[in-house]
């Protein structure tokens, strides 16, 4: 009798044990992502680079992870963030030059004529030397803070910091919690960038490569500073953007996420590695939570990288499908 007993308390303790000190599981690193495919496909091949037992192992000083920016980590319509800072610098800037009302492409920013400003990409690249040089980057800096302070996406009315893709916060986040190092490669101006990407990203100032403007070194009033030229010294888009990124890191990547025909030869260059590589491009499937465009759009046009992503089985990530929410203002609703 006495030994049932003994048995019989056994298996209440063994039960109370099983029940109340449940082995912890391991959290979710991309809790935004829906489960499937492609979240699955990064969690495998993050584990797969990890794993010094896997034939896919990458070691530490080759885990490099490369991003665009504008449509990639945050939001890139109804047009780039970075031209409604030039529009909003050109209208501040004509109170000094009350000839530019009628002068183009002056005159089309001056009226809001966004469709010709845009008919000429000669006239953009003029805009932007106009309100991004001629000054000490340490303006430019002082500038660009506070025009971010200020400047609200027009379909949203919220910060255009507020206007990066949690899930992937979330991915970059997950990436260097493995060891990867994660890298912004985008069209878009370099010291632009630079004003948020490390508050917003977590990218320091060091691990962004944009599209440069000559330079000098000047001492003005005995103190040192670098001064803006008017001339574009390296534009980072397309095939720019391996070449850049073989010149700044002097690695090929083992990840790239793009979403654009600007990204394609970033992520044909990554492919080119040896090993497993993962190349990926968001795809802007979801108009009620953000917007849909790919082949068509005049921003963010996604058409021959689209088609070489399917002939090379590279993930495409469906924002409507594969994210849970979009911003990180979605999480407190």
């Amino acid at each position: 009798m006495k030994s049932k007993l003994n048995l019989y308390f056994f298996f209440i303790v063994l039960l109370f044990l099983l029940t109340n000190c449940a082995v912890p599981t391991k959290s979710d690193p991309l809790p935004s992502w829906n489960n499937g495919i492609t979240k699955q496909s990064i969690i495998d091949f993050v584990n797969e680079a990890t794993d010094s037992a896997n034939p896919n192992f990458v070691s530490l000083d080759e885990r490099i992870a490369v991003f665009d920016n504008d449509g990639t980590l945050w939001t890139e319509q109804p047009i780039y963030f970075q031209i409604m800072f030039v529009i909003d610098r050109v209208k501040e800037m004509a109170k000094d030059h009350p000839e530019w009302k009628e002068k183009q492409p002056y005159k089309a920013v001056l009226e809001n004529d966004i469709k010709t400003l845009f008919s000429s990409e000669k006239w953009i690249s003029e805009l932007f030397v106009i309100t991004h040089t001629g000054m000490s980057t340490a303006e430019f800096y002082k500038i660009g803070h506070e025009w971010l302070k200020k400047a609200k996406h027009p379909k949203f009315n919220r910060p255009l910091t507020d206007m990066v893709f949690q899930p992937m916060l979330e991915l970059m986040k997950y990436l260097r919690q493995n060891g990867f190092k994660t890298y912004i490669v985008s069209g878009g101006g370099q010291t632009f960038i630079r004003l948020f990407a490390e508050q917003v990203y977590g990218i320091p100032p060091e691990k962004i490569i944009g599209t440069l403007f000559e330079a000098e070194f000047k001492i003005v009033d005995g103190k040192p500073e670098i001064y803006r030229l008017p001339k574009v010294f390296l534009f980072n888009d397309k095939g720019v953007k391996a070449v850049a990124i073989e010149k700044f890191i002097g690695r090929i990547p083992v990840m790239a996420f793009g979403n654009s025909d600007g990204d394609l030869q970033m992520l044909q260059y990554t492919q080119s590695g040896k090993g497993k590589r993962f190349m990926a491009l968001v795809h802007h499937t979801d108009s009620t939570r953000e917007y849909a465009y790919d082949r068509n759009s005049r921003i963010g046009q996604l058409n021959k990288a689209w088609d070489e992503a399917v002939s090379n089985n590279w993930t495409l990530i469906d924002m409507k499908n594969d994210w849970k929410v979009i911003y990180p203002f979605e999480l407190d609703q």
